[in-house]
């Protein structure tokens, strides 16, 4: 068995169908997807060595099966630059999670690298049941929620269409250099929606994924949020 199927298998014996993060981004590594470093601590003084071999600045999460919204469970923590404030951060999303949901099955805090900042894009996918796996590709943050620019293509997808995705949104400019901006890595986000396309086509019991975000910059992206939804 190989470590896609051992996760899937994972979360199938725990009567799962939302993967958690880390399991997730696990999956989408395998296809190649770069994801910033990360590794699940279970009490808070893991989370600190954990946090020095990551090298700092890291990102807190909490992990649990039933929350699902970490930052409204004041599950997320960023920015932690010392020791001391991972500590301080593992208690306190400990102390939140299990003021958010008493009866919650706490399991850790994932510690992640942090990414630096990119030009922020969303990638995602929805099993449709009249036209089979379909890609989405859109500007991720306020664009996505406000403009709704996004663009649509059933897999499989080649890099040429992956291309076409990108630079069919209305707002492509962003991505190609404005003003004072640089470019960003078309191939590289192409790669991406290739990878996920693969993905799918492989793993049919896949139902939904986002990546959100994935931080575009001139030269590669990086996966810093991951979601996986089974049938």
């Amino acid at each position: 068995m190989n470590t896609i199927d051992k996760v899937i298998a994972q979360a199938r014996s725990e009567n799962r169908i939302a993967l958690l993060e880390h399991e997730a981004k696990i999956i989408v590594r395998e296809y190649g997807i770069t994801i910033p470093k990360f590794q699940l601590a279970t009490n808070e003084k893991e989370a600190a060595r954990i946090a020095q071999e990551i090298g700092f600045p890291v990102v807190a999460k909490i992990v649990s099966p039933e929350i699902l919204h970490k930052s409204d469970a004041g599950g997320v923590k960023v920015g932690l630059n010392t020791v001391a404030d991972v500590e301080a951060a593992y208690r306190t999303i400990m102390e939140n999670a299990k003021a958010y949901d008493s009866k919650a099955n706490l399991l850790g805090v994932l510690i992640m690298e942090m990414a630096p900042k990119g030009t922020e894009v969303i990638v995602g996918a929805i099993k449709d049941s009249q036209f089979g796996a379909t890609l989405m590709f859109g500007l991720g943050g306020i664009f996505v929620e406000v403009l709704k620019d996004v663009t649509f293509k059933i897999a499989p997808v080649s890099m040429d269409e992956a291309r076409e995705m990108i630079n069919g949104l209305k707002a492509s400019a962003l991505l190609k250099g404005y003003r004072n901006t640089d470019p960003v890595d078309i191939d590289a986000l192409a790669q991406v929606l290739v990878s996920i396309s693969n993905l799918l086509m492989d793993h049919p019991e896949i139902r939904e994924l986002d990546l959100n975000p994935v931080m575009a910059y001139a030269k590669g992206v990086s996966t810093v949020d991951a979601r996986i939804i089974l049938e």
